[in-house]
């Protein structure tokens, strides 16, 4: 909420325009926070209504900052919130439930409103069906709107009901790059989040911050924006008005130095901080990037590498405000007297990278040097595992020897009446995909003068490789088309098949059916130029997948297979027999940039985003007519109202205690969401699948989960069914299967979770080190609070997942230092007690409780576990049953 009138505002004016802001000069010791704590600064001197409160928050910001250490509980109001339209379909269901239930206990519905602008893109649906041909990307959007019409009937009725909504519909780009490119503010007003003043009142002007239901959203810290990814139950109640509540973080500085080599891009810059800040060990921490290494990147290449920022577990990657922001604020067609804004607020505020204004103070200080950065990818399955690309035939030999696989086992394949004889390593995907990436034009035309060059030289990729060519804007495809790029990437079948995520989040769409039997006897690769390749999410027939910048991708596409080495190997013959290797088509920096000054300019980014919430012809026909509360449609397999507040009261109870669980599931180290929540294609032998074939829907008609999680009962259906997830109590099978100690045997994880609610038995799940890691998939928590879920025992937990575990009433319980459910001997056929918590302060009540275990042959034993509720807020959600019970009791109090 902003103050109209608070003794810390002051004005500033800019180009005759007068503006109130609140500096954090005024503050003791705010000259040497790091650039992240300024923000933070300012939120709350501008945001906390009561004045003493806000000198409080920010004397624990400045001396947690100053000290280099976590500090006390403060607010944030992020400005904005961004959605994808995955994670953004199940909170405006959501927020419709939230209307019913808010009317049914005597409050407004029309109060259930976001509070803040919020801006949702239809990226995630799209899949990669068609890929390699003309006709593609038309072909993928019939099949998207076929399949997701109930889904998109919803979001015009959302956009048309709800205020400060705006949706950008199928076919435009993903939200990460049109953040940058067009919604971010870098400095807000007032006026630009439609608070409306008095007339003579001045609009404040406040640094441009938001929070994000997809955990790439640090990729706008790459211009000065603050952001980062929450998961969806979090950004609910921020789009409602409620703060955000977080730990002073402590603050690693990057000090970058030299400038990058010839050949190498931003992806390997963001591959080798992935590598060396994962190895640090910054989880939970805040980084930010300064130094004379600065000068020497690009805007966007800065948001590539700030788009890697989940891949190391910190809350956001940050960049001061400079000339290098300002410039792309002006190329993509940000207003002069917004360029002004920006410049003289950042320059106000000490946001501004002045290289004579005194040292920052951080928790610690990591050296990069720009210039020892070397071309890479990442892989198999891990984004922080880096491979020099000079090394990676070598690293790929050795991770077959690590998992038993016999490079001379080959299999027959007829593929269009040729047979290909193939082993472990075969390239099923080549996509040229994502936002990481294709924010940056410099990377996207190197991957097209890869292309065409290849072409030229009578170059194909081999026949089994399925290319994928996912632009991430409009604007990225029209700079292939005006710099002459395109006919190269379609003459090897990159032709654009969808403005969207697709292989990165896992709509690879089908592999060719040869290849699909071939993954039974041989393992299979993907390479994408991506920021995520855990095992199991580019595709099910896929076991290796690697990172790699997109004219990297484009190479391997050509060579076929992992196992090459592309820095010296043959990749094909000219005509005329002469050998084409990768040095031969990599096109040098100096031809990179005289395409971007030729071709990336304003009218580029203006075109480009022309008409951008308009949609085609289907959208147009979309929608419903804009109401109070929603009208429920039983017979959808889509859109299904929510039971999160069934049977809820005005005044809430303390939660029931947890007697007698078993666990559901007994889990390794890092367990990704990817894991838990639902992703992906849905098995025909899945409980989903039988689910929908009761109310029927053909196998052909499933979609993906991703597709349906406005639907709880196909989301619980899925909780725990990835296909690579591995459940110790699932005696070796993969995926969602557990062992029901109710009928002393393995069945359908749903099906024993269903068992046990109707037996009255609570449920937990035991876990290993880094648990929750990967997005911020809030269908992680959904899913295992809709089984019966109360308790997650973990050695350590992923930021965003301990949060979203509580935001759904599920207890985070963190094994004590040095024990795991190992050296406890807990093999998950226990009984498990959580002695009394209490949460009436707010932070539990021990901190450190008693757990009694109950072994099959009676005997009991007990250890102790953490709480992990960090904060009184998190207390004060816990003990309403999570996040929405919480807010929706303050909104109708």
């Amino acid at each position: 909420m902003m103050q109209k009138s608070n003794r810390f505002a002051d004005t500033l004016e800019v180009g005759g325009t007068t503006y109130t802001y609140y500096p954090v000069a005024g503050v003791p010791g705010s000259k040497t926070l790091p650039y992240a704590l300024t923000v933070l600064l300012e939120n709350v001197l501008r945001n906390v209504a009561d004045p003493e409160a806000a000198e409080k928050l920010a004397g624990r910001i400045v001396a947690a900052g100053n000290a280099g250490e976590v500090g006390s509980e403060v607010e944030f109001s992020p400005a904005r919130v961004l959605f994808q339209d995955f994670t953004g379909v199940p909170v405006f269901v959501d927020f419709a439930v939230m209307r019913e239930a808010c009317a049914q206990l005597g409050g407004d519905p029309t109060k259930i409103n976001p509070q803040i602008p919020c801006d949702l893109v239809i990226d995630h649906s799209v899949i990669a069906d068609v890929a390699g041909c003309a006709g593609a990307l038309e072909q993928n959007m019939e099949l998207e709107f076929a399949r997701n019409k109930e889904r998109y009937d919803f979001l015009k009725w959302s956009q048309q009901s709800f205020d400060n909504v705006r949706i950008v519909p199928p076919g435009a780009g993903i939200c990460h790059q049109l953040n940058i490119e067009q919604f971010a503010h870098v400095v807000m007003t007032s006026d630009d989040a439609g608070v409306a003043h008095a007339d003579g009142e001045r609009p404040v002007a406040y640094f441009d911050t938001l929070v994000g239901t997809d955990s790439h959203t640090p990729t706008a810290n790459g211009i000065g924006v603050l952001g980062w990814g929450v998961g969806g139950i979090e950004a609910e109640a921020a789009a409602l008005g409620q703060p955000i509540t977080t730990l002073v973080p402590k603050v690693v500085g990057v000090r970058l130095t030299g400038e990058l080599g010839e050949g190498v891009t931003a992806m390997d810059v963001a591959l080798t901080f992935a590598q060396m800040l994962r190895a640090k060990g910054v989880v939970g921490c805040f980084v930010e990037c300064f130094g004379p290494g600065l000068a020497h990147l690009s805007a966007t290449q800065r948001t590539c590498i700030s788009n890697m920022t989940p891949e190391y577990g910190s809350t956001c990657t940050l960049f001061p405000v400079d000339d290098q922001t300002l410039a792309y604020l002006r190329l993509t067609g940000r207003a002069d007297e917004q360029v002004a804004l920006v410049e003289a607020y950042a320059k106000a505020q000490g946001f501004w990278n002045d290289p004579d204004a005194p040292a920052r103070t951080y928790a610690e200080v990591v050296e990069f040097d720009l210039g020892a950065v070397e071309r890479s990818i990442a892989g198999p399955s891990r984004p922080h595992d880096r491979i020099p690309l000079a090394e990676a035939r070598e690293r790929f030999r050795a991770v077959c020897d690590e998992r038993g696989l016999d490079l001379g086992r080959h299999v027959a394949v007829d593929l269009d009446g040729a047979t290909c004889e193939l082993t472990h390593g075969a390239l099923a995907i080549a996509a040229v995909t994502s936002c990481t990436t294709a924010t940056d034009p410099s990377m996207m035309l190197a991957a097209g003068l890869v292309a065409k060059k290849a072409a030229e030289a009578g170059l194909k990729p081999r026949p089994w490789v399925k290319c994928v060519l996912a632009p991430g804007s409009k604007a990225t495809e029209l700079l292939l088309e005006r710099a002459g790029l395109l006919e190269g990437l379609r003459a090897l079948g990159f032709y654009t098949c969808g403005f969207g995520c697709m292989s990165c989040i896992g709509n690879s769409g089908p592999i060719r059916a040869e290849l699909h039997e071939a993954s039974e006897d041989i393992e299979l690769a993907s390479v994408l130029s991506g920021n995520r390749n855990f095992e199991g999410r580019i595709s099910p027939d896929v076991s290796q997948n690697y990172l790699a910048a997109p004219a990297t991708v484009i190479a391997y596409a050509l060579a076929g297979t992992m196992d090459v080495d592309l820095e010296h190997d043959v990749l094909g013959t000219r005509p005329d027999g002469t050998p084409v290797r990768l040095a031969d088509i990599w096109p040098s920096d100096e031809e990179i940039a005289a395409l971007v000054e030729s071709h990336v300019d304003r009218d580029l980014y203006e075109e480009g985003t022309r008409g951008l919430y308009d949609g085609d012809a289907a959208w147009a026909s979309l929608g419903s007519e804009p109401s109070d509360t929603f009208t429920w449609d039983d017979t959808s397999t889509y859109v299904r109202r929510a039971p999160y507040f069934d049977g809820m009261r005005c005044e809430p109870s303390a939660p029931d205690p947890i007697v007698g669980a078993r666990a559901l599931a007994l889990l390794g180290d890092f367990i990704t969401t990817d894991h838990i929540s639902p992703a992906g294609s849905i098995a025909p032998d899945s409980p989903a699948a039988r689910y929908l074939e009761e109310r029927g829907s053909a196998p052909i008609d499933f979609n993906t989960y991703g597709a349906r999680r406005g639907n709880h009962e196909v989301m619980m259906r899925g909780t725990f069914a990835n296909v690579k997830l591995q459940n110790k109590l699932a005696e070796g099978k993969k995926g969602g299967w557990t062992r029901d100690f109710l009928a002393d045997e393995v069945r359908p994880l749903f099906d024993v979770a269903k068992d046990y609610e109707a037996a009255g038995v609570p449920l937990v799940v035991v876990a290993g080190k880094m648990y929750g890691s990967g997005s911020s998939r809030d269908w992680a928590a959904k899913g295992p609070a809709l089984l019966g879920i109360r308790a997650a025992f973990a050695e350590s937990f992923e930021r965003i997942h301990r949060s979203n575990l509580i935001g759904m009433g599920i207890l985070p319980l963190q094994f004590q230092e040095g024990e795991s459910a190992e050296s406890l001997g807990l093999d998950g056929s226990e009984r498990y007690t959580v002695a009394l918590i209490d949460f009436s302060a707010g932070l539990p009540e021990p901190r450190e409780v008693d757990v009694e275990v109950e072994r099959a042959d009676g005997s009991t034993t007990t250890f102790k576990a953490t709480v992990r509720v960090d904060t009184p807020t998190e207390g004060r959600y816990y003990g309403n049953g999570g996040i929405l019970p919480y807010v929706l009791r303050q909104l109708i109090d």
